[in-house]
């Protein structure tokens, strides 16, 4: 993988109009709200999500701990855009994101970023460990996948 476009995933997102301010284009905030349900998205087709009001791994205790955008073209209107992120790199308690907010065909960048996560332990609420389900799924998110041997000595 050698191109930014060949890693992570793109998820398909609809603009609606109540995502728009006063000029007709997204307002700043709704960014990482589209990152943050592409993400929910991700995971909860992948078994990490809410359900019933609880997580249904522990992985899906985590807080935001770093964010940080920059905006490049206007979204200007309600329709289809893609919401294009991967892992930067998976510690043992972090995952750097990045991310990008893309026309539906990919060739408009309206906006980049970062996002980085920590897990935490539910009953503490410090830093803990990702589990090895978590690591296993999120391979394919990571710009450089560990090695399968590696991710066997891991767990």
């Amino acid at each position: 993988m050698t191109t930014i476009e060949a890693v992570g995933h793109v998820e398909p997102f609809t603009v609606h109009f109540d995502d728009l301010d006063a000029m007709g284009i997204v307002h700043n905030a709704r960014y990482a709200v589209f990152l943050e349900r592409a993400l929910s998205n991700w995971w909860g087709e992948r078994g990490h999500s809410y359900a019933g009001g609880r997580p249904t791994t522990s992985d899906v205790m985590h807080a935001v701990a770093e964010y940080s955008i920059s905006y490049r073209t206007p979204v200007r209107g309600t329709g289809d855009i893609g919401v294009h992120f991967w892992l930067e790199s998976l510690g043992d308690s972090s995952a750097v994101y990045r991310f990008r907010i893309v026309s539906a065909d990919g060739q408009t960048v309206h906006a980049e970023g970062r996002r980085v996560n920590v897990k935490l332990d539910p009953r503490t609420l410090r830093p803990a460990p990702w589990s090895d389900h978590a690591r296993s799924v999120c391979q394919v998110l990571l710009a450089a996948p560990v090695p399968a041997e590696e991710l066997a000595q891991q767990g």
